[in-house]
């Protein structure tokens, strides 16, 4: 009996295992196992950091994975980037360099992990420190002549410097500079901070609170000096036909100085150059000016300004009518036919140059170049050879040609 039963064990585990078998052959025939690269980079995720510790080296922070699973789970994966993770745990560890894997998880299976690329990282951490640092402020320079500086204001003494503790130590010297030269007004900057070694080199990678100080330098102008405007003296008239467009003069400030400070004090707000003459000018002027001041007054700096006087033509515009279309360009074995044969033309330019303009002074033209037998519609155009004259319009958009072969003449003999 029992010698029965086991073959009967036997013969219903064979059957088990080939029903599997079959059942294991018809879902890898509908649903195959495919290995694949990952199409996205993952990203890597850093758990378990002491707060108290950086990473202070650059590690690869994304991973490349190949994967084996079957299609339909592939298409998930695909879907749902978020199902993948990347973890490198850095609990429990100190100071110190260290080689690390991350540990790969996957919410949809079944999946394979075939490679992961790279398979370690290198991970650097350094013990997190903070100190202050005086802060050094370096002026340089001089106030412009006539003017001298008060005592520069700065309330921030010192700066906080946080970050790894190899970097933090280089910090010898928190720098902060300006330059006073030709100053003339009060000063009221936000200075950048710098953060130097002792060779004075610039350190990087460390935090900086602030990042800048404001710096207060009171300026103010000495006794016997004083800015005044400058004033430029004209005479005469320009041209006929032309105008005064600008007058311009540089400096447009200068600074006086005497010993007699009421002398000083009791000028007028402007001081005047040696009169230009522009009688009859018909173009720019640029000239170098003396100043005219009293006695005991004396200029600081340059003794004369320069003076820039711009004069123009004055512009306008007239018409030409009936000016005559000529035909440019033809075939000599074809006729042309113009309708209209004359075009009326509004030019402008300098008055003094219309004055003398005439028709003959522009051609109207007509450029059949390349055309055959046949009637079109083309532009005409306008040449002017005084580049100070322009057109500012035709008054027809187009003119109607007509091309046609010019017709053989029969000769005739005579009695």
């Amino acid at each position: 009996m029992f010698r029965g039963f086991g073959k009967n064990v036997s013969s219903f585990l064979l059957a088990l295992l080939l029903a599997i078998g079959v059942w294991v052959a018809a879902v890898n025939a509908s649903d195959p196992n495919e290995e694949l690269a990952y199409p996205v980079p993952i990203e890597i995720e850093i758990v378990g950091q002491d707060t108290a510790l950086l990473i202070t080296n650059d590690y690869s922070e994304q991973i490349k994975l190949t994967l084996r699973a079957p299609r339909s789970i592939w298409e998930e994966l695909v879907a749902n980037e978020g199902s993948i993770h990347a973890i490198l745990d850095l609990s429990g560890l100190k100071a110190g360099e260290y080689t690390l894997e991350p540990q790969i998880q996957i919410s949809i299976q079944p999946t394979q992990i075939i490679s992961v690329l790279p398979a370690s990282v290198q991970i650097t951490l350094e013990e997190l420190t903070t100190r202050t640092v005086p802060i050094k402020m370096e002026i340089t320079g001089e106030p412009a002549v006539g003017y001298q500086a008060g005592t520069p204001i700065y309330t921030v003494k010192e700066a906080t410097i946080s970050g790894p503790k190899s970097l933090v130590d280089k910090v010898t010297t928190i720098h902060a500079s300006f330059n006073l030269s030709d100053a003339s007004e009060s000063i009221d900057e936000t200075l950048s901070l710098e953060m130097l070694d002792e060779f004075d080199e610039a350190v990087h990678g460390v935090n900086l609170t602030p990042e800048g100080i404001n710096l207060l330098i009171p300026i103010s102008q000495q006794g016997g000096y004083r800015d005044i405007a400058v004033k430029v003296g004209v005479t005469g008239q320009v041209a006929n036909l032309y105008r005064l467009t600008n007058i311009s003069v540089f400096p447009p400030v200068i600074t006086i100085y005497s010993a007699d400070t009421q002398l000083i004090n009791d000028l007028p707000g402007v001081v005047e150059t040696a009169p230009l003459d522009i009688e009859g000018a018909s173009e720019s002027i640029t000239s170098r000016l003396e100043l005219i001041l009293p006695e005991n007054v004396s200029i600081v700096g340059d003794q004369s300004v320069l003076v820039q006087v711009s004069i123009e033509a004055i512009l306008g515009s007239i018409t030409i009518s009936k000016k005559t279309l000529e035909v440019i360009n033809l075939n000599p074995a074809l006729f042309a036919q113009l309708s209209p044969l004359t075009i009326d033309v509004i030019i402008s330019g300098p008055l003094s140059v219309l004055e003398d303009f005439t028709v003959d002074d522009l051609r109207a033209i007509v450029d059949v170049d390349g055309l055959t037998v046949g009637e079109y519609q083309l532009v005409p155009k306008v040449e002017i050879l005084n580049d100070e004259i322009s057109v500012e319009s035709i008054l027809l958009e187009s003119v109607e040609i007509t091309i046609s072969e010019i017709p053989f003449a029969t000769p005739t003999v005579s009695p």
